[in-house]
């Protein structure tokens, strides 16, 4: 029982600390918990200076609100100092309607009369038109990320970026904290396996906030042909803390993605978004747990999947014996609506839980079904496994083809990851 004191206070805040006010925050201090004025409240607090005398094109979704849920381009609409004339919608939408894989199409946002660009999947050529037609001088992004590669916010980020220097626009990054804080986890990606689903050569679980992401991409990954770099600007969030979990802060929640409800989504994405890759298994789409209910078709998995990684004790974790029947499927057809047997995740330190380290001991146990089944996908005849893209390469899936053990697997990554940390360490802000 004592491992569950955690959960009342995620990270280095204690319990009882009442952190200092933060500008655009109202209300009360509540005990142990940090308040946090996100790139957003920086920039309303100071009168939007950053964007002055700038047309102005938002690349941003629901999460780009500030303390009082209120929209970026709303409270830039209504303020008569800021020309907005234009919003980007990356996947799901600019006002979040569309499911995982779409987008809202081209059109004009009622609220506020302005253009939304349909940006989701948008080439190089694509981004650089829209930047063009849309007549924008300056780019604010301004999204809501979970910390995670293959999240694909930070990709729409880069592509934007690389545009804008090409075609000259300056762009401004509106900095949020990181929800399942700064520490790095994972293998890296390689070039022969980079996608929409990670472009670049950044590790699983990065540990950034999006902030820290653009000045590591401006200063090491813009192409050459693009000039190298973009007139960049990043406004910081205040009061927050590299150790510091969403359950830390006052900020509020706004779903970045359908399947992204809550904040325990959020920590344990970066590792079960690994399902996605396995035929036989579905990661929860569709239930209220998505990401935390993790299972197969009732009978080809039964309950000694959770008992055996319960007798692993796994730090920060424990695994409950559940039944569910997804209505999302998403690729995996044969498991929609039916009766599907697993765990659900219950992370009971979060100071301790290695979302990585926690599902590469959850595949190594689903390998020994028979029903287990690597997801393949036969229109991609050089890296038909989806698992591949997702880890960066196809080492963790042969690894645990061939028997490895969880400590081999996590392992074989020790270096890279440990390089990718001093890599990113002269673009941190916090």
């Amino acid at each position: 029982m004592e491992r569950r004191k955690f959960l009342a206070g995620a990270g280095a805040v204690a319990a009882g600390t009442v952190a200092a006010a933060a500008p655009g925050t109202p209300g009360q201090a509540v005990p142990g918990i940090r308040r946090v004025a996100t790139g957003l409240d920086m920039l309303v607090d100071s009168g939007f200076a950053a964007l002055a005398g700038q047309r102005v094109g938002v690349v941003s979704n629901p999460t780009g609100v500030d303390s009082a849920y209120r929209h970026l381009v709303d409270l830039m609409h209504e303020s008569g100092t800021v020309q907005v004339v234009a919003a980007f919608g990356p996947e799901h939408g600019f006002r979040g309607s569309a499911q995982a894989g779409g987008s809202e199409g081209t059109g004009t946002d009622a609220r506020t009369g302005i253009t939304v660009y349909d940006a989701y999947g948008a080439s190089q050529a694509k981004w650089e038109s829209l930047l063009n037609q849309s007549g924008v001088d300056t780019v604010v992004f301004d999204i809501q990320d979970v910390g995670a590669r293959f999240y694909t916010y930070i990709w729409t980020m880069y592509t934007s970026m690389v545009a804008a220097a090409r075609v000259g626009k300056r762009y401004v990054v509106l900095d949020r904290p990181n929800p399942v804080g700064g520490r790095a986890y994972g293998p890296m990606m390689t070039p022969a396996y980079t996608s929409g689903v990670g472009l670049k050569e950044i590790v699983q679980q990065h540990g950034m906030t999006v902030g820290e992401l653009a000045r590591l991409f401006n200063a090491e990954f813009l192409p050459a042909d693009a000039g190298r770099s973009v007139e960049l600007e990043v406004i910081r969030c205040k009061h927050w803390k590299r150790d510091l979990l969403a359950a830390d802060t006052d900020l509020p929640w706004v779903m970045p993605s359908p399947n992204m409800p809550t904040p325990d989504t959020a920590l344990v994405y970066p590792g079960t978004c690994l399902f996605e890759g396995v035929a036989s298994i579905t990661e929860g789409r569709g239930t209220c747990r998505p990401f935390e209910l993790i299972g197969g078709l009732a009978g080809d998995f039964d309950y000694h999947w959770g008992d055996r990684l319960n007798a692993r004790g796994l730090p920060g974790v424990e695994f409950r014996e559940a039944y569910f029947s997804p209505t999302s499927a998403g690729q995996k057809p044969a498991l929609l609506n039916k009766l599907c047997a697993g765990v659900e995740i219950k992370v009971v330190d979060r100071a301790a839980y290695d979302p990585i380290r926690t599902v590469v001991a959850m595949l190594v146990e689903a390998r020994k079904y028979p029903a287990f089944a690597w997801r393949f996908d036969s229109y991609d005849a050089t890296r038909p496994y989806w698992v591949d893209k997702l880890t960066g390469s196809p080492r963790l899936r042969t690894m645990i083809d061939a028997g490895a053990e969880v400590d081999d697997v996590v392992g074989a990554w020790a270096d890279e990851l440990s390089a990718f940390e001093r890599r990113r360490r002269p673009y941190l802000l916090y």
